[in-house]
């Protein structure tokens, strides 16, 4: 089968488009010929699948204009879902003949009478082989935050929680991601300039991003919302405790009872949570092992059983000449 993924382009590597090539590998895996677009393509293809439903609109009519037999998938973002789904969102809901979203409350968002194409396709962590080779402990206690630098990320909720901290903690914020939001340079300036526990290390590729991670002894997510926390995988899959914001995705991957949760944007709270990780190795042993118990729903394998049954349910005779 021949399948589209269109992905708007995006100044620097995100969220969407770390999916959009992770899906290309999983479908390629699955038999599929896969490529990706930024916007409107008019080759070839069985099965278009929209990433975001706003910005993927003029692309997805486009598609149903000049691939009349073809079948449409659209995957709602964190931005498409939160506050609320837009009109553009709902006309690209309406087109769609499924509907897929990275975590279970999301399902909650959508409008009733498009809640039965919905199917919840929750995104699997790159492989790790082994546990990530953490920092050497003489370093101190290393505290990782990987996200674009924009108000929805709340980015410098850590380094300020990281300030509180006595004075004889050694843990340290390593900060990966671009600044996408202009007011966010005098912050980074501010904070590193008066701040010792943070640094900030700019944009890194996916690669060095999964490295730090895995070598990080903690991740910090402080997000007001997310549209599936696919880093939340990575940090599971490496064996790197997590505390994160309370919010819709957290919540659906970690479970409501997940212990290194905080309310969105309570310095202290977080305080109390990097002290207590850093200071009390059996808490972080809970946090491994409560977020462990929800790794299988975030399995590769999970994940290509799940697009497997949805392309059955579109498909089910393989298109002409497969």
């Amino acid at each position: 089968m021949e399948i589209l993924i269109v992905s708007p382009a995006a100044s620097v590597p995100n969220g969407n488009s770390h999916t959009a090539k992770w899906w290309v590998s999983e479908l390629s895996i699955l038999g599929h010929k896969v490529r990706i677009s930024a916007g409107a393509d008019d080759g070839p293809a069985d099965l278009l699948i929209a990433l975001h439903a706003e910005k993927s609109h003029e692309a997805l009519i486009r598609f149903h204009t000049n691939h009349e037999e073809a079948s449409t998938v659209v995957a709602l973002t964190g931005t498409d879902l939160y506050p609320e789904l837009s009109s553009t969102s709902l006309a690209s809901l309406e087109m769609a003949d499924r509907i897929v979203v990275l975590q279970g409350k999301a399902l909650a968002r959508i409008p009733d009478e498009y809640r039965s194409k919905a199917r919840i396709i929750h995104l699997s962590a790159s492989p790790h082989p082994s546990p990530g080779e953490k920092e050497d402990p003489q370093d101190g206690f290393t505290v990782c935050v990987v996200g674009h630098l924009r108000t929805v990320k709340d980015p410098m909720r850590t380094a300020r929680a990281a300030r509180l901290l006595p004075p004889g903690s050694s843990l340290r914020v390593l900060h990966a991601g671009a600044i996408l939001e202009e007011k966010f340079e005098e912050e980074v300036e501010h904070e590193e300039k008066g701040n010792p526990r943070y640094r900030w290390l700019g944009s890194l590729d996916q690669d060095d991003a999964d490295r730090l991670i895995a070598s990080s002894d903690l991740l910090a997510l402080t997000s007001s919302q997310e549209g599936g926390g696919c880093v939340l995988n990575e940090a599971i899959a490496a064996r790197t405790p997590i505390v994160a914001s309370r919010n819709d995705a957290t919540t659906s991957l970690l479970g409501d009872d997940y212990p290194g949760l905080f309310t969105f944007g309570e310095t202290g709270e977080l305080t109390t949570l990097l002290h207590r990780c850093e200071s009390d190795p059996s808490f972080r042993s809970q946090l491994l092992e409560a977020a462990q118990s929800h790794l299988d729903a975030c399995s590769a394998t999970r994940e290509r059983e799940n697009w497997s049954a949805l392309l059955h349910e579109l498909f089910p005779k393989p298109p002409a000449g497969q």
